[in-house]
């Protein structure tokens, strides 16, 4: 399979990078995985880059994008954090992923079972990781559906995962409120930001329809007004 060129990038929708991840997702789950020659696809970069989307996800070794998504070699932009947290050096890489290098989707992709939203859960401190997790804290407490106060840790399984989901959600607006530049492209049509979430178990990405800001004939009405109240 061959990787991406600066005509087959700019010939993409925001939509349509979309479903190029849904298909890998689908060939993932289903073991069928396209034919890549790597070593061919290092010698076809090696003169630049043109991924079509650019996908924020966690550190956690289970969660390596370009597996996920079945894409090769220059196919997308991979920043990972622990808890896929938005920083100001986020925002920069994803206003370089889509400005400069042409980029269509910005994917803040969660997953089930996270480590670094269950140290937020339990307000763990320990060295750098204290500020790193503090970053994860407004999730925490916008969980309203756990009453009891015994049950917001971590030992509560439905707890973590509707933390990772707010999180996630929360990320996706983040990004937008936070960055003109993605703003404004988001807003022109330029380029779209999603939400999903991986499950861990099954290998499946879910994407949210709630947070899906794309502007295209399947979204006519859409605007970001909603955000900015």
């Amino acid at each position: 399979m061959r990787v991406h060129t600066k005509e087959t990038q700019s010939n993409l929708t925001p939509r349509m990078a979309l479903d190029i991840l849904k298909e890998g997702n689908e060939r993932f789950l289903n073991n069928l995985k396209e034919n890549r020659n790597l070593l061919e696809q290092v010698n076809a970069t090696r003169d630049g880059q043109w991924p079509f989307a650019a996908v924020l996800s966690c550190m956690d070794s289970r969660t390596s994008a370009e597996l996920i998504f079945d894409q090769g070699l220059g196919d997308i932009f991979s920043i990972r954090v622990a808890g896929n947290i938005v920083n100001t050096d986020i925002l920069g890489c994803m206003e370089f992923a889509c400005k400069v290098a042409g980029s269509k989707l910005i994917v803040v992709l969660g997953h089930t079972k996270c480590g670094a939203v269950k140290g937020a859960c339990d307000h763990v401190e320990m060295g750098n990781l204290t500020e790193l997790l503090s970053k994860l804290q407004p999730s925490v407490y916008a969980e309203r559906s756990t009453v009891d106060i015994e049950k917001r840790n971590s030992k509560n399984q439905e707890f973590v995962e509707n933390v990772s989901s707010i999180n996630v959600r929360r990320s996706v607006k983040g990004i937008i409120e936070r960055s003109f530049i993605i703003e404004q492209m988001v807003e022109s049509g330029e380029i779209g930001v999603v939400g999903a979430m991986y499950n861990i178990e099954t290998g499946k990405v879910d994407f949210y329809e709630d947070v899906e800001f794309i502007k295209d004939e399947v979204n006519p009405e859409f605007s970001l007004a909603e955000l900015r109240h």
